[in-house]
């Protein structure tokens, strides 16, 4: 089934939605709604926030200053694992066929495993949220992109984004490859930010996908916490992008910080 949406009626998001005219604040919904309260508009990005206990759950968990490493890396990836169910739903091609089961034959419908689903986490703290990325998916592919962020300026610069650069990065004790130099037009790509701030980074990602020849509606962001300025920027540069996310908080402070937020996603969850 479809995933069907509203749009927000939380504080925050009644309030973003209105001043930010772009922005679908939209949240998951199993029942059949009016027609006239499904978003149909493709000219700003589907900002889907699922209302699952566990999603708030573990947002509450990583937003707790008290909350040592081990436990917010746990809660990071917990998060990630059921976002990326929930931006998978309607998304995945299937096969269907027969099988013969200990009882009698079933019809059954497989997720294509030829049409594995790209994987991009965003370095550092992307890959703990993206790290059971794997066990949700049957099919994957994964590369990767590093942006370091001028304190001052506020702007992304890339560290890590070809093929043929890799790099060791100790606290992961992998192998991390960048972007290969085309991808399929029609590949499906999963994008994974914990924090959606300024948004200088996952724009700046997203255009990286482009250059390689993946459509932006292809494209799925997965983030922990989102802002409204990223979400403006992703509306105003992707329409018809879908984003996923734990939370949406109403401000960034000068220094690029989401707050009320959860801290640097990167140094809590590698303790640095």
């Amino acid at each position: 089934m479809a995933l069907r949406c509203i749009y927000s009626v939380s504080p925050i998001q009644a309030q973003i939605s209105s001043s930010h005219k772009g922005i679908a604040m939209q949240h998951p919904h199993n029942g059949t709604l009016p027609q006239s309260k499904l978003l149909q508009r493709q000219c700003c990005a589907k900002v889907f926030v699922p209302p699952h206990p566990l999603i708030k759950h573990w947002v509450s968990v990583l937003r707790n200053e008290l909350s040592p490493c081990p436990i917010f890396k746990n809660a990071m990836a917990e998060l990630g694992r059921l976002l990326i169910y929930e931006a998978s739903r309607d998304w995945l091609p299937t096969v269907s066929g027969e099988i013969q089961s200990p009882l009698g034959v079933a019809s059954v419908e497989f997720v294509d495993p030829r049409e594995p689903v790209t994987i991009v986490p965003i370095l550092r703290a992307g890959l703990v949220l993206a790290e059971y990325a794997t066990s949700v998916l049957p099919a994957t592919k994964t590369y990767h992109v590093g942006f370091s962020r001028d304190e001052k300026t506020l702007q992304p610069h890339l560290y890590l984004n070809n093929f043929l650069h890799a790099v060791y990065v100790l606290f992961s004790g992998s192998l991390l490859l960048g972007l290969p130099d085309k991808l399929p037009k029609e590949s499906l790509v999963l994008v994974v930010d914990p924090m959606l701030a300024t948004g200088g980074t996952i724009v700046a990602t997203i255009d990286l996908l482009k250059e390689r020849g993946v459509d932006h509606k292809k494209i799925r962001v997965v983030s922990a916490v989102a802002s409204p300025p990223a979400l403006q920027k992703l509306s105003e540069k992707f329409p018809g992008l879908h984003v996923y996310t734990g939370t949406i908080d109403p401000t960034v402070n000068e220094h690029g910080f989401i707050i009320p937020g959860l801290g640097d996603a990167g140094d809590r969850s590698y303790g640095t």
